[in-house]
């Protein structure tokens, strides 16, 4: 993370002026539910019970891609299955500003999008971003150090980088590492621009990728991200407050800058822990909490052979993601967790025909009412959302959205819907504040 700072020092000091002050600095965005009849992806002959399965099907793809015995996260940008993206925004590039849209991803780091001439690309609906449009695009040369920091790159003949990510999908993106004015602009009106934002101009590009949207918004905490490349501007925060999955039709926000600070009265907040792959954003989750009776995490012996990132000690054993939409708990932590939620809860249960959840309840007409579940970070206890904690994903049965990982931890999107998380990556934390998102600005 020392390296990629000094990454960062350098090229703003050398080449980036901020249109605005990092204090005044602020917007907010709309991030739209690839689900969400809002998206370009959404298909209305889907039901409810049919998108949540999709959902979970995507979770284990990509808690699966990010298991580091199957990929090497020093060559490999971002271990997403690229149709599983959760979340998109709009973002805008070049002069005169050219719209996309993207997957927003706090899983990878690269902000990316397909560019003419497309030599081998995959098909999309939107037109193509074309670089000769574009009065303030720039090549980035190979002596570049954020050449270097692509983490897989070569040099062409006129000595332009050329970037090369690949995903855990076997999806791709090749081409021209190029830096031109990044736009973002709010449900409002209101658009903030930052120069000079390195991205890669896809030339080269295959695999899963859908139709409607072109690339990728890198959220992760590499030196490539648009946090990290807009820190003097944002000053290393944003948030993001993700509406429940009942309400379909109210766009999610997703903040940076001055917008994304997280304060007030029930505000928690817990350390964010380095590890040597600083894409990933790492908790530390001391226990869960059923009721009144707590269960305390003891890492296995064997945790650093079954951990995302081989590490010295047990810190930070669960990646915060927003691309996930199931939460992955420690086994051990699960089974007392279930044991203590079929004590508490008085039903039928049953069987769920995908086999992807474990915990499932038989209703009808009366109400189902389970105990408080909190997630017990270090310093910051948060409640899980009981409107999607349990979740109906057939009719008459809902079924616990937290399930057993007997490597790979993750707190999944379910788990923070209707918080306010806020992430800083000057000061190092991670804050929740429960809030009502449907009626966020």
């Amino acid at each position: 993370m020392v390296f990629s700072n000094f990454l960062l020092t350098l090229f703003f000091s050398c080449s980036v002026i901020s249109l605005i002050d990092a204090s005044s600095n602020g917007i907010t965005v709309d991030l739209l539910h690839r689900d969400s009849p809002l998206s370009p992806f959404y298909n209305p002959d889907n039901t409810l019970f049919d998108r949540l399965k999709s959902a979970f099907h995507r979770s284990y793809s990509r808690k699966a891609s990010f298991n580091p015995t199957s990929i090497s996260t020093k060559t490999i940008e971002a271990p997403i299955q690229l149709n599983s993206g959760e979340y998109l925004m709009k973002i805008s590039l070049g002069t005169p500003s050219f719209e996309t849209l993207a997957i927003a991803d706090t899983g990878s780091d690269l902000l990316w999008t397909q560019c003419a001439p497309c030599t081998d690309c995959y098909k999309q609906i939107p037109p193509l971003f074309d670089p000769k449009n574009s009065t303030s695009y720039r090549d980035v040369s190979c002596q570049s150090q954020l050449c270097a920091a692509v983490g897989s790159s070569s040099c062409d003949s006129q000595n332009v980088c050329q970037y090369s990510v690949s995903y855990g999908d076997s999806s791709y993106s090749n081409g021209d590492l190029a830096a031109d004015t990044l736009s973002l602009q709010s449900s409002t009106g209101k658009s903030v621009s930052f120069p000079k934002t390195v991205f890669g101009c896809g030339h080269e590009n295959g695999g899963t990728f859908k139709e409607p949207g072109s690339g990728i918004v890198g959220l992760g905490g590499g030196a490539l991200s648009i946090v990290n490349q807009l820190k003097n501007s944002i000053g290393g925060k944003f948030s993001y407050c993700l509406t429940q999955i009942d309400e379909p039709n109210v766009p999610s926000k997703i903040s940076f800058g001055s917008d994304a600070l997280v304060s007030g009265p029930n505000v928690v907040s817990t350390p964010l822990i380095k590890k040597s792959s600083d894409t990933f954003y790492y908790l530390n989750l001391e226990g869960v909490s059923v009721g009144t009776t707590k269960f305390f995490y003891k890492p296995l012996k064997n945790f650093d052979s079954i951990s995302v990132d081989a590490s010295s000690d047990d810190q930070g054993n669960i990646i915060i993601d927003s691309g996930t939409t199931l939460t992955f708990l420690p086994q051990q932590i699960y089974e007392q967790l279930e044991a203590a939620l079929v004590k508490a809860i008085k039903g039928k249960r049953v069987t769920n025909p995908q086999g992807l959840l474990n915990l499932c309840y038989h209703v009808t007409g009366e109400k189902f009412d389970p105990p408080t579940i909190v997630a017990h970070f270090t310093g910051a206890d948060v409640e899980l959302p009981p409107t999607s904690t349990f979740l109906e994903v057939g009719e008459g049965m809902v079924c616990l959205t937290l399930v057993p990982s007997e490597d790979l931890t993750i707190y999944g999107n379910l788990s923070q819907m209707n918080y306010l998380v806020g992430y800083d990556l000057v000061n190092n934390k991670v804050s929740f504040k429960p809030t009502d998102c449907s009626k966020a600005t």
